[in-house]
């Protein structure tokens, strides 16, 4: 199965932050999409599509109207921020050919069967499954007819749905990635819990594993911490900061903006050169570090004179530096105890060459 196209890859989830305006939609784009090329990584920009006359059932489509959202309980919330984020197939065909112009992935979340269809038409070349839909059997078995890599959330599923899911895909040979991700927005410190890409690296060896996150306090720890615990896709919010009298009034904590991800970015290139390229096999020695550990070895020494036709052990020598590789000497890392004859008579102290023994 080919998982190349997880390797490195990050997704920044724009997911409803346009709030239904192409304007902003290609604003937050055009921003990320100028740091992606500064920092040269390979990046997506993730809608979420919405089939949203359907998605909504028709007795709740006026839950919570005209109230403040954050005012609401969560289920009416998300009902009314759906609903006025609304985009049209045509609105979110534009929104990704724009991504395509500025040379990033089109890539988006579909919550239902008919936007899987667009995912398709739209030519996307992967699809993200959500965490609360990792075990939606509607959704997943659309989304398997189009043989379209996935990347799915963990987000709050036990074992067997992470199981499940991961078996439902790799039986139809789709490549899947498998990202760690804790549904807290946002996420504290304490509660990234990412000894679980350790777990999931070990439970799915031969899958791509990667970090979905929501954590605010910095941008360069959990990149140095995932990367060095094999993470290799990651996936973050992004938002602009809204006009003054918008009804978000600010950019939520657990969306990054540009100068944010322009960190997680740098760091996870600075992760990449320090933890190198071999991990399957020793690393080359260079020689600026063989040097340096040459001028730390010991060379053998007499402990007293001996005469042409003694036996050498190692009760007749002695190991000091400096190690003198230009007169042949006998290093203590190539002597071992032992009866040898040595040729010629040998002052104390002197070196002991590979040419004194017979």
């Amino acid at each position: 199965m080919k998982n190349e196209i997880f390797n490195n890859l990050f997704v920044l989830e724009l997911a409803n932050n346009h709030w239904g305006d192409l304007k902003r939609g290609k604003k937050i784009i055009r921003q990320f999409a100028k740091v992606v090329k500064e920092n040269k990584v390979k990046a997506a920009i993730k809608l979420q599509f919405r089939d949203v006359d359907n998605f909504i059932h028709k007795d709740f489509k006026n839950d919570g109207k005209g109230i403040d959202l954050l005012k609401l309980p969560k289920r009416s919330r998300y009902i009314q921020k759906t609903s006025k984020t609304k985009l049209t197939y045509d609105e979110f065909k534009e929104l990704i050919d724009y991504i395509k112009k500025y040379d990033c992935i089109p890539m988006s979340t579909p919550f239902d069967e008919r936007s899987v269809d667009w995912c398709v038409k739209m030519g996307l070349s992967i699809i993200k499954i959500a965490s609360s839909d990792i075990n939606d059997w509607f959704l997943l078995q659309k989304i398997a007819k189009t043989k379209l890599p996935v990347i799915a959330s963990t987000g709050g599923a036990n074992d067997k749905q992470i199981d499940d899911v991961v078996r439902f895909f790799t039986n139809r040979n789709i490549p899947i990635s498998v990202n760690h991700c804790v549904s807290k927005y946002p996420s504290e410190d304490h509660e990234l819990e990412l000894d679980q890409i350790d777990y999931l690296k070990q439970k799915y060896p031969d899958i791509v594993i990667g970090l979905s996150t929501h954590e605010y306090h910095d941008w360069h720890s959990s990149m140095y911490i995932s990367y060095g615990k094999g993470a290799r896709t990651w996936e973050r919010h992004i938002d602009i900061p809204y006009p003054k009298g918008h009804e978000q009034k600010e950019v939520s904590k657990y969306c990054s903006l540009p100068h944010q991800i322009d960190e997680f970015f740098k760091s996870f290139n600075r992760a990449v050169v320090m933890c190198g390229n071999n991990p399957d096999r020793r690393r080359i020695i260079d020689d600026k570090e063989a040097n340096y550990l040459f001028a730390l070895y010991r060379g053998l020494y007499l402990k007293e004179d001996l005469k042409k036709g003694d036996l050498n052990t190692l009760n007749n020598v002695y190991s000091a530096v400096p190690f003198q590789k230009e007169k042949d000497q006998i290093s203590s890392r190539e002597f071992f105890d032992g009866k040898f004859k040595v040729n010629k008579d040998i002052q104390k102290d002197t070196p002991l060459t590979k040419f004194d023994l017979e």
